[in-house]
């Protein structure tokens, strides 16, 4: 982790009681980046640009060392397991796990933030970040919230303008104005722009007067309520009633789900930003994406002399400037140029490049049909662990269950499938009706339809179990939970 230059550091340190808060934004739709990337497991929580994923490293970008607190998450609710134990895997112990009840986009969740943060520092900063973000230099971009310090405490709105490189039509843009007084390196935001057209693009490149919008924002948590309640009362109104009717739950905060869905879904540009007259914005140059596509995913990534950026068991012959990602099985391409290829073990991508950012439309077009491959992989994520799809036919399926260790699943029946089990790796404790045993490797243990059943490892290593499933429905909904550690139903 990059430090704060000494100037920066002393002038953080000389600001008295306010404190910066990290509020980092994990929601996603899981849409841009498939097949890699679902709705149950967006690309935040992939490893896409190191052995990290995204939202571990922006989690780990925020100095708590420094005089910053701890980061005050907000994710989907289904979201919340992985979240937390992607944080436990680099040692990042939140303030707290806002949980959204429905996506509202990031107006009300940074309301919600800035209410729940307001109850416990009256003064404090939001260093508000999306999780999905790539910041290459973080030095640049921690001077660049040093500078926009003194503006924050002042009650202006700043954002963060990257200096473009090129025409893009995929950012929004942020028009400059006048410098702020009594605030060097800040100037005010005459508009936001909408992504503009390539001939508008290109005019704004030109200009030097314009930069891509980041969607980072350092401000105060009153300047940004109070000026949601003059903006857009009822969004703030129905924020205030969510963060009451929240509740704890484990590590979590459950916003109220009903007033939270009354909640005006606007981002926190329509929302507030492009109605403020406080808005100011801070340029920087800190090799920023947002990874956005899979084309801009190739733009950061390590090319080789073709410039092709590969990953995984990939061979390539008489190949150029593609991208091609395999996560598991061999992917071997000849004689193409300019292609995306993303092959997991349920769906592959093949695209030209310049139409990557279309992947959308795709997945569109598979809810339409009501495919599962939008929202799901194949291996799916638990509190206690993972399970992965191995085989399916007409009334079975076959199942690899990894349980992590002290972990356990809910006490639970199933009306319709009978489940048998085959340790292959580590210990379980196995609750069947009223008996209690342990199955060890090699061992096996059978549940009946209907039997009330509980899977735990007691151990110190991951249990993995082969389960073959068989009934005439299998769907995970199939499931009655009768008690749950994890507050489950």
């Amino acid at each position: 982790m990059d430090a704060l230059t000494d100037t920066g550091l002393a002038k953080f340190q000389q600001q008295g009681s306010a404190q910066i808060h990290p509020v980092i934004l994990s929601g996603g739709a899981g849409t841009r980046l498939w097949p890699l990337s679902r709705a149950a497991y967006p690309k935040q929580l992939l490893p896409l640009v190191s052995e990290h994923t995204l939202l571990q490293e922006t989690a780990a970008r925020n100095l708590t060392d420094v005089g910053f607190a701890a980061p005050l998450l907000i994710c989907n609710e289904e979201h919340r397991f992985l979240v937390d134990d992607q944080l436990r895997e680099v040692s990042v112990a939140p303030q707290a796990i806002l949980l959204e009840p429905h996506a509202r986009n990031t107006g009300p969740a940074i309301a919600a933030a800035a209410l729940w943060l307001l109850a416990r520092d009256p003064d404090a900063l939001m260093l508000v970040q999306p999780s999905d973000h790539v910041i290459a230099e973080p030095a640049a971009f921690h001077s660049a919230v040093m500078r926009g310090l003194a503006a924050a405490q002042a009650g202006r709105l700043v954002t963060f303008g990257v200096k473009p490189t090129r025409p893009d039509t995929g950012y929004g843009y942020i028009h400059a104005g006048q410098p702020l007084a009594n605030a060097a390196g800040v100037l005010e935001v005459d508009r936001f722009v909408e992504k503009p057209d390539r001939a508008t693009a290109e005019r704004f490149l030109a200009s030097g007067a314009f930069y891509w919008n980041s969607g980072i924002f350092l401000l105060s948590a009153r300047s940004y309520l109070d000026e949601l309640a003059r903006i857009n009362p009822a969004m703030l109104d129905c924020c205030e009633r969510a963060v009451r009717a929240g509740r704890e739950d484990l590590t979590f905060f459950r916003l109220g789900s009903a007033p939270f869905a009354d909640a005006p879904a606007l981002s926190i540009d329509h929302a507030v930003m492009e109605h403020t007259a406080r808005a100011a914005v801070v340029p920087v140059d800190m090799a920023w994406n947002d990874v956005g596509s899979w084309h801009a995913l190739r733009g950061i990534g390590r090319s080789d002399a073709d410039g092709n950026v590969l990953h995984g068991d990939v061979l390539a012959q008489d190949v150029k400037n593609s991208y091609i990602r395999s996560e598991g099985r061999l992917v071997a391409a000849v004689g193409l140029d300019n292609v995306v290829v993303v092959a997991t073990d349920d769906a592959v991508l093949v695209a030209d490049a310049d139409s990557a950012t279309r992947v959308s439309g795709l997945v569109t077009t598979l809810r339409k049909r009501n495919r599962t491959e939008p929202d799901q992989h194949t291996t799916g994520y638990r509190p206690w662990g993972n399970y992965r799809t191995v085989d399916a036919g007409a009334r079975f399926q076959v199942k690899r269950i990894t349980v992590k260790p002290g972990a356990k699943l809910s006490l639970q029946k199933h009306y319709h499938r009978a489940e048998h089990w085959v340790v292959v790796h580590g210990t379980a404790m196995v609750q069947r009706g009223e008996e209690r045993m342990l199955v060890r490797e090699n061992e096996s243990v059978y549940i009946p339809i209907g039997t009330e059943h509980r899977l735990e490892n007691p151990g110190k290593v991951p249990l993995q179990l082969i389960e073959v499933q068989s009934g005439p429905y299998l769907g995970e909904d199939d499931i009655v939970r009768i008690e749950d550690t994890y507050g489950r139903v």
